[in-house]
C-alpha cells in the first residue's frame, strides 16, 4: 500500500498550497516512492489520524505516522536509504536545517504577509473564519491591513534574497548539479505564493526565477501540475 500524505488545501482540494506540504511532496518524489494524498482544510487537521498533530503535513507509511516536514524528510532518508538521498550525507542534513531556518525567517514572513488576503480568499467559509481569527491575533491588526504596502517593501525583500541569488547564479541547484532537500525547502516557499496568489516577487531575469522554473519541472513537472493563481 502506498504511503499517505495529508496536505493542506482550501476550497479547491486540487490546489494544495502549504509550503511545508510542498517540501514533502517534492521529497517523496525525489525518493521515487509511491504515495497518495488526502486533502485537509485548516479546521480538519485535528481529526487526522486521531489528532496526532496540530499541523500538516502528516505522513502515514504503513504503521508509522510522522508529522513536521523536516521530520518526514529525515524519516524518508532513514527508511529508504537505497533511494536517491535527500541530504547527500550528514553535512547536507545539517546545512538543510540552516536553509530551513533562513527560509522561515527571511522568505516566509514577507510571502505570508503579502499573500494573507489571497490565502483567505481561497479558503472555505468555515476555514476563513478560523484563518481570520488566528492571523489577526498573530499580526495584531485586521487581516486586510497586513498586505498593504507590499509593493513598497518588495525591493528590500528582493535584496534580502541576495545570498540565495549569489549561489544560484553559480550552480543549478542549492544541491549543486542536482537538487537536495534544501532546494525543496526554498521551493516550497515560492510555490506557496505561486499557488495562492498572483503577486509576483521575482523579476524575470533573476537567477532565483530560473531556478524556480527548473524546480517546477522536476519529477515530471510535479510542481507545475498545479496551475499558478489567476491574476
Amino acid at each position: 500500500m502506498p504511503m499517505l500524505l495529508y496536505e493542506l488545501v482550501g476550497q479547491d482540494a486540487e490546489r494544495p498550497f502549504s509550503p511545508h506540504c510542498w517540501k514533502v511532496r517534492m521529497a517523496i518524489a525525489h525518493k521515487r516512492l509511491a504515495y497518495e494524498t488526502r486533502p485537509v482544510p485548516f479546521t480538519g487537521i485535528g481529526a487526522v489520524e486521531g489528532g496526532v498533530s496540530k499541523i500538516v503535513p502528516i505522513l502515514r507509511d504503513g504503521d508509522t505516522v510522522v508529522s513536521d516536514s523536516f521530520a518526514i524528510a529525515e524519516y524518508l532518508e532513514r527508511s529508504y536509504p537505497d533511494r536517491p538521498s535527500l541530504f547527500g550525507g550528514e553535512g547536507g542534513r545539517a546545512l538543510a536545517r540552516f536553509v530551513e531556518a533562513w527560509s522561515m525567517q527571511v522568505i516566509h514572513p514577507f510571502i505570508g504577509g503579502s499573500a494573507l488576503t489571497d490565502i483567505h480568499a481561497v479558503l472555505a467559509p468555515t476555514d476563513q473564519a478560523y484563518f481570520r481569527q488566528s492571523r489577526e491575533q498573530r499580526f495584531g491588526r485586521p487581516l486586510e491591513e497586513v498586505p498593504q504596502g507590499r509593493e513598497e517593501r518588495l525591493p528590500a525583500f528582493r535584496q534580502s534574497l541576495e545570498p540565495l541569488r549569489a549561489v544560484l547564479d553559480r550552480q543549478l541547484f542549492l544541491g549543486g548539479e542536482t537538487p537536495l532537500f534544501a532546494d525543496h525547502i526554498v521551493f516550497g516557499a515560492f510555490q506557496w505564493l505561486r499557488v495562492a496568489s498572483s503577486f509576483a516577487v521575482l523579476e524575470a531575469d533573476d537567477p532565483i526565477a530560473a531556478w524556480f522554473e527548473a524546480c517546477l519541472d522536476l519529477y515530471d513537472g510535479l510542481g507545475r501540475k498545479v496551475p499558478a493563481a489567476a491574476a
